[in-house]
C-alpha cells in the first residue's frame, strides 16, 4: 500500500503514450507502421519496469527538511528554508511542493530542479501573513524522477508544523537597530531640534569645543581652574501608554492587513523604542470593554508581555466606548502620562459624539489621537475624472479626505495632538511624535 501511495505516473509518460497512439492510428493508413508500434509499446514498458528499479532500489534515496522561524512576523517577508540531498547514482529531477498553511490560500506552490549524486542543495522562499495566530504547515512533498522521466517517487516529510505569527517582530527589530546606532533618519524620522533644558542634569564635566556655553557651571569652573559645563540627559521614566481601539472602525484593510494590526504592529515597535530611552511603557486595549491593560513599567523584559498581549488581541470588531476608557483611565493611570491613542474616524460626527471623553482625558494626561488616512480615496482624488460619474466618485472622495483634516483641526483646537498617516507610514510618525515630545519637554 505505501508503494503505491508513493508512484505517481510523470507527465512526460502521457507524451510517450500520445506518440504510440499516433503510431498505432497512423498504422491503419500505412500497415508497415504496426509492428513497429508494438515494438516501441514493449520498449516502453520495459523501460517503465526499469526505471521503477531505479527510483525504489534505494530506499531512502531523497531527504528533505524544511526550517521555520520560531515565530512568524506578520506583514513581513519571513523566510522560510527547504533543505534537500539525493543518494541516488544518477542525476535526480525534484519536484518539491510545500503545503503551506490555509491562511496563504496558495495551493500552486512547486519547485523544480535537479540533483546530481550525493549533492545537498536548499531552497529558500518567503511568506507574508497578514493574520495572527497559529500557522500549521503541512507535509513538505518531493517527488523524484529518474532521467527516464517515466514515472515519480513521492518523498513525505514534516507534517503538522505550527508556527505562531507574533505582531511584526522584524519591523520593531529594524527600529531597535537604528535607534542604537542613532540612524532613525534613514527610514524617515527626523532630527528634533531641542528647546532649552527640558532634560534631567546628569553630571558636570570639562568643557570641550562646540558646548553650549550657557550651560557652564561658574562654581565648579572656579573650583577647578578651568571651564566646566553641565551636561544634561533626556527626562526619564515617564510613563507611556499604547491605547488601541478594537472595534470595528479598526477592521478595514488596507494591502491586506487590517487597521487594528497596523496599530498593533506599530505599539510593538514604539514600545521597543520607548523602552530603550528608559521610559515607563504601558498598554490598553478596548471596545465595550477594557479587554487588556498592562501598567507602565520601565524594564526591557516588560517588552515581552506586552507582545504577548499584542499577540492574543481577540476582538468582534463591535463599538467602542470611550466614556468607559475614561473612566478606568482615570481609576488606574494616577501619573500624567503620554496616551498614544489609536483609532478611526470617517466622519467627523463619530469624532463629535467621543470629544467630550477625548477632552476630558486631555485635561490630566498628554493625549496624542492617532488615526487614518485613506489611501484608497487618496488614489481616487489624484485621478483624472474621465465622466461625470467620475467627477461624482472624485467630489465624494475630497469631501471626505476634507473632512479628515477638519477633525485633525477640531482635535488641535481642543489641544489634543493628532497624527493622520497613512497606514504604512504608522510607526515612523508616531516614533517622530514621541521623539518631538521628549524634546519639547511637554510631558
Amino acid at each position: 500500500m505505501q508503494f503505491l501511495r508513493s508512484l505517481y505516473i510523470h507527465n512526460v509518460f502521457f507524451r510517450y503514450i500520445a506518440l504510440l497512439a499516433a503510431c498505432f492510428i497512423m498504422s491503419y493508413w500505412l500497415p508497415v507502421l504496426y509492428p513497429i508500434a508494438w515494438l516501441l509499446t514493449m520498449l516502453l514498458a520495459a523501460l517503465l519496469l526499469f526505471d521503477l528499479y531505479l527510483l525504489y532500489s534505494v530506499p531512502k534515496a531523497i531527504r528533505g527538511l524544511r526550517t521555520l522561524p520560531k515565530k512568524l512576523s506578520n506583514s513581513d517577508e519571513n523566510p522560510i528554508t527547504i533543505q534537500f540531498e539525493s543518494l541516488y547514482p544518477f542525476t535526480s529531477y525534484l519536484s518539491i511542493i510545500d503545503e503551506l498553511p490555509i491562511q496563504f490560500q496558495k495551493r500552486d506552490f512547486e519547485y523544480r530542479t535537479q540533483l546530481k549524486k550525493g549533492e545537498k542543495r536548499e531552497h529558500r522562499y518567503t511568506v507574508r501573513p497578514v493574520e495572527r495566530g497559529e500557522y500549521v504547515f503541512g507535509h513538505l512533498n518531493i517527488y523524484a524522477s529518474s532521467p527516464l522521466r517515466i514515472i515519480k517517487r513521492r518523498f513525505v516529510f514534516q507534517n503538522d508544523q505550527m508556527v505562531p505569527v507574533y505582531p511584526s517582530i522584524i519591523q520593531m527589530q529594524q527600529y531597535d537597530f537604528l535607534a542604537m546606532n542613532n540612524r532613525l533618519t534613514e527610514v524617515g524620522l527626523k532630527k528634533i531640534r531641542r528647546i532649552g533644558h527640558t532634560q534631567e542634569f546628569e553630571q558636570i564635566k570639562e568643557y570641550v569645543l562646540g558646548d553650549d556655553y550657557r550651560t557652564v557651571n561658574w562654581k565648579a569652573t572656579a573650583k577647578n581652574n578651568q571651564l566646566m559645563v553641565n551636561q544634561y540627559q533626556d527626562e526619564r521614566s515617564q510613563p507611556i501608554y499604547s491605547v488601541i481601539d478594537t472595534g470595528r472602525v479598526m477592521k478595514m484593510p488596507f494591502n491586506g492587513l487590517k487597521l487594528l494590526d497596523y496599530a498593533i504592529n506599530s505599539a510593538l515597535a514604539f514600545s521597543n523604542v520607548a523602552l530603550k530611552r528608559n521610559d515607563k511603557t504601558g498598554m490598553i486595549t478596548f471596545s465595550k470593554k477594557i479587554e487588556s491593560f498592562v501598567p507602565a513599567i520601565q524594564k526591557i523584559t516588560h517588552l515581552n508581555t506586552i507582545l504577548e498581549k499584542l499577540y492574543h488581541i481577540n476582538t468582534e470588531f463591535t463599538d467602542a466606548d470611550y466614556g468607559m476608557l475614561y473612566a478606568h483611565i482615570k481609576r488606574n493611570v494616577n501619573q500624567r502620562s503620554l496616551l498614544l491613542l489609536y483609532t478611526n474616524f470617517e466622519h467627523i460626527s463619530a469624532l463629535k459624539r467621543q470629544l467630550p471623553f477625548l477632552v476630558a482625558i486631555a485635561k490630566k494626561h498628554l493625549l496624542v489621537v492617532i488615526f487614518f488616512e485613506n489611501t484608497e480615496l487618496e488614489e481616487l482624488i489624484s485621478k483624472e475624472a474621465e465622466d461625470l460619474q467620475g467627477i461624482y466618485h472624485k467630489t465624494i472622495a475630497e469631501k471626505f479626505s476634507l473632512e479628515k483634516r477638519l477633525m485633525q483641526k477640531e482635535l488641535q483646537k481642543y489641544g489634543i495632538q493628532t497624527i493622520l498617516t497613512r497606514p504604512e507610514k504608522l510607526t515612523v510618525n508616531t516614533i517622530n511624535t514621541y521623539l518631538e515630545i521628549k524634546a519639547r519637554g511637554l510631558l
